[in-house]
């Protein structure tokens, strides 16, 4: 049995908060608001215990990353052998911050958060950023949800939240470089056949620079992936197809792997779920 996901949005504001919940409800959604306030959003966290929390960087009481490192002490406790409590929710988080601080968006996703979203973005860029992240498999299962874009744009999100969740910086050439390689090779697989020829002078067309500097600029992001990037995180994508022991993968390794599970996923299927 199905039932709607649960949206908590830790804004009450009418620009705002209220208007992000218009929008989720508006795709069958259930959402709810609260004050920008991390105690209090905590506390509505336990009680209504949501499918998926979105919350600002920074708040009174407690920040983003503070209300995360909460939670998880309480789920914590609540599994110690003993302990009687009642079990703590796990919500998918999506933090909200006014600065594009790859400092902070990386103390926010190693506290626990599913995504970091900088504004200004409109209001149906989160509910489909949500949707797609649930799609992806990475969110909660046995939902209903209904998605009304088209398939090139989902795949956008798609791919941006895989990229995102391996660990590779936005704010660097090589993140956009991979996400349009990657999706060009999910549309044409032919690409992945001929990646000096093909791949690579097409990113570098899009984007006015030269196929070398494509090269190069997603081996860096590889790179930074696979020094600095989640293990966990490596390993449920490429398995034991490559192992960090054995040095990064290359870029066609990396771009073919991310294309054909995308791609899997994607067979037999639409967006509507």
């Amino acid at each position: 049995m199905t039932q709607k996901v649960k949206v908590l949005i830790g804004d009450d504001t009418i620009e705002q908060g209220l208007t992000w919940a218009g929008v989720f409800k508006a795709r069958g959604m259930y959402a709810v608001t609260r004050p920008k306030q991390g105690k209090v959003i905590l506390d509505s966290v336990l009680s209504d215990a949501p499918d998926v929390l979105i919350v600002e960087a920074k708040m009174p009481e407690l920040d983003a990353v503070s209300l995360l490192n909460e939670l998880s002490r309480l789920k914590s406790n609540s599994n110690e052998p003993g302990s009687g409590g009642l079990p703590v929710p796990s919500p998918m988080v999506i933090v909200i911050s006014n600065y594009d601080s790859a400092h902070l968006e990386r103390e926010i996703m190693s506290a626990g958060a599913k995504y970091y979203m900088v504004k200004p973005f409109e209001p149906k860029t989160l509910a489909e950023r949500v949707q797609n992240i649930l799609v992806s498999g990475q969110g909660i299962k046995d939902v209903t949800y209904n998605v009304h874009h088209d398939l090139p744009d989902d795949l956008e999100y798609l791919v941006t939240d895989i990229i995102h969740q391996i660990g590779i910086p936005a704010h660097i050439k090589g993140y956009h470089y991979l996400r349009s390689a990657i999706i060009l090779c999910v549309e044409d697989t032919e690409m992945m056949n001929s990646i000096t020829k093909l791949l690579y002078p097409e990113v570098a067309d899009k984007y006015s620079t030269t196929p070398s500097r494509v090269e190069r600029a997603i081996r860096h992001a590889i790179e930074i992936a696979w020094d600095r990037g989640d293990v966990e995180t490596l390993n449920g994508f490429f398995g034991y197809t490559i192992h960090t022991g054995r040095g990064k993968p290359t870029n066609s390794e990396f771009i073919a792997l991310i294309s054909d599970k995308i791609r899997l996923r994607l067979k037999g299927k639409s967006y509507t779920v």
